[in-house]
């Protein structure tokens, strides 16, 4: 049987006026600023002007993700529409895709299958040039940086400790080192520099969180570029750069306002690395389609150990924001690669493969319900290969945690294949009542933060920070930064720091190998491992294959 593209069946699609999807969210004309037929911004005094009370807030999240895939943006994008055919007045809240994934690996980020939003081409290429805002006043700072340096450095900023660096949404591993300033002094101070990828930029992350435009220049105003040859750190503020760079996110920060296939309003809005940041669509896009819905459906980057750890130790904390309800989604394919098979060996049953890698869903289960004490649902995306045993085995193993298991067929059905799913979440929602708790206490030091988020969320043994990380935290909780919310940038393939192991690990220790600060965004980052803040391209990438013929119609993306 032949299927159609993710891009064949968006370009299938019927697609309604954004005035009219505007309306369905209840959003007055007034508000909305149409980008062409089919996008819109929302003017951010809807949030001061509503009376409407916000409504029930469902979070999708994912075992730890393979390469056999999960379909967690599919899931979120497969319940709104689950949720609509079953009546409620629901509403999604998703990130923005990158460039970078997009031409490389990935081919597009809106959903797959009957679950997309749309129109999926222009969300995955340039959109409403959000990124290319935040890129824009990245690059601002970086030059005001270089520019403040060259006419005299009145700050004594030391040219060796500027931790800035400037940005582009596209993956390309020749930047990651570079060497500027070159030519003589009329074209500045010869240095070290190199590029991350847009969406790694703090700048990213400072958008996402903050809840309105006086938030985002207080914030930006923050963000420590450097530090002097005293040890001072300096700040955007200090380069007087907190103005031009929020003029250039002006529009930006205005949430999108897009559709799923079947319709149901979309808030597309932001997009911070998951490994890196705290990987969620804007704060200010979450609370407008909270107001707008009786449900809201949106998601955190990778699996729960990172997306959904950061969504609420530090998104929800900063927002105000709490779940009613968790899905947890995962497949037989990607549990059995956990169990140690090769992709190529997944479409044969195997029960002792699947309860090795079982484990890894169990564990993130276990955090929902037993860490931040919050009602769950595992989702399995069932694919044709799975048998009815493997499914059997998932269900009881769950229920042995108290949790329900429901199929989800939504990337072959759309809404009508999420409508069990839908009706469990509404059923979590109005029975079982959450008693949600952090992981960890902001009064805590820095290393007892990284102890709790290991031994509680990751299910290792300890923590070890280098020597260097050591003197950071001193340094850090010397400056005041020791009680703000700490984001562990490390793989996403492992509960650990180390990519190879699958499953669920014990006995792990994860090691910190460096310890900055994001003080604009409000967080420490706690890097282990070995980080990529600028992909590269694989051998292959997915641009090789992405066109667009004489009549603009464009095709590859998938």
């Amino acid at each position: 049987m032949a299927y159609l593209s993710d891009i064949e069946i968006a370009q299938q699609c019927e697609m309604q006026p954004i005035g009219e999807i505007a309306r369905r969210a209840h959003v007055d004309e007034k508000y909305v600023e149409q980008y062409g037929r089919w996008k819109a911004k929302i003017d951010p005094k809807l949030l001061e002007e509503t009376d409407r009370k916000p409504g029930k807030l469902v979070l999708v999240t994912a075992i730890t993700p393979t390469p056999a895939g999960e379909g967690k943006t599919t899931t979120t994008i497969g319940l709104a529409d689950g949720l609509k055919r079953i009546g409620k007045d629901v509403t999604v809240a998703l990130r923005e895709p990158s460039l970078g994934p997009v031409f490389g690996v990935k081919g597009g980020a809106a959903g797959g299958g009957y679950a997309q939003v749309v129109p999926m081409e222009d969300i995955n290429l340039h959109f409403t040039g959000d990124f290319h805002a935040i890129g824009a006043a990245n690059n601002l700072l970086a030059a005001m940086l270089d520019n403040h340096i060259q006419q005299g450095n009145a700050l004594g900023i030391d040219v060796k400790r500027i931790t800035w660096k400037r940005c582009v949404d596209m993956n390309d591993r020749q930047l990651r080192y570079v060497v500027d300033g070159l030519g003589g002094k009329p074209n500045g101070t010869p240095r070290e520099d190199g590029f991350d990828i847009t969406v790694a930029s703090e700048i990213m992350a400072v958008f996402c969180l903050a809840s309105d435009l006086k938030d985002l220049k207080e914030r930006l105003s923050r963000i420590i570029v450097a530090y002097t040859y005293d040890d001072q750190p300096v700040t955007a503020g200090d380069l007087k750069a907190t103005g031009a760079m929020a003029a250039l996110l002006r529009d930006a920060i205005k949430p999108n306002l897009v559709q799923t296939l079947e319709g149901t309003p979309a808030f597309v809005h932001g997009g911070p690395f998951a490994n890196i940041a705290h990987g969620c669509n804007s704060v200010m896009a979450t609370r407008m389609a909270l107001r707008m819905g009786d449900y809201t459906v949106t998601e955190a980057g990778f699996g729960a150990d990172l997306g959904a750890e950061k969504f609420l130790d530090i998104k929800c904390r900063m927002a105000g924001l709490t779940p009613d309800a968790v899905v947890v989604v995962g497949t037989v394919r990607a549990l059995k690669m956990h169990g140690g098979l090769d992709k190529k060996q997944l479409a044969e049953e195997n029960l002792e493969a699947l309860e090795r890698g079982v484990p890894n869903l169990l564990r993130h289960v276990n955090n929902i319900r037993n860490v931040y004490h919050l009602p769950c649902v595992v989702a399995i995306n069932r694919f044709p290969t799975d048998t009815d045993a493997e499914i059997d085995f998932i269900i009881r193993k769950c229920r042995e945690l108290g949790v329900n298991t429901v199929l989800s067929t939504v990337w072959a059905e759309g809404g009508k294949g999420g409508e069990a799913l839908a009706r469990e979440v509404v059923r979590l929602c109005e029975e079982e009542k959450g008693n949600f708790t952090y992981s960890y206490d902001l009064d805590a030091s820095i290393e007892e933060k990284l102890q709790a988020i290991v031994t509680r969320i990751y299910g290792g043994r300890d923590v070890v920070l280098t020597p260097a990380a050591k003197k950071q935290a001193e340094r850090l909780t010397a400056l005041g930064f020791d009680k703000i919310p700490v984001c562990v940038a490390k793989t996403q393939y492992s509960f650990s720091d180390d990519p190879t192991k699958l499953g669920a690990p014990e006995d792990f220790t994860v090691t910190v190998r460096n310890l900055k600060v994001s003080a604009g965004a409000g967080f420490l980052v706690a890097l282990t491992g070995d980080i990529m803040t600028m992909p590269g391209l694989p051998k292959s990438p997915a641009a090789e294959r992405i066109d667009v013929d004489e009549n603009g119609r464009i095709t590859g993306l998938f």
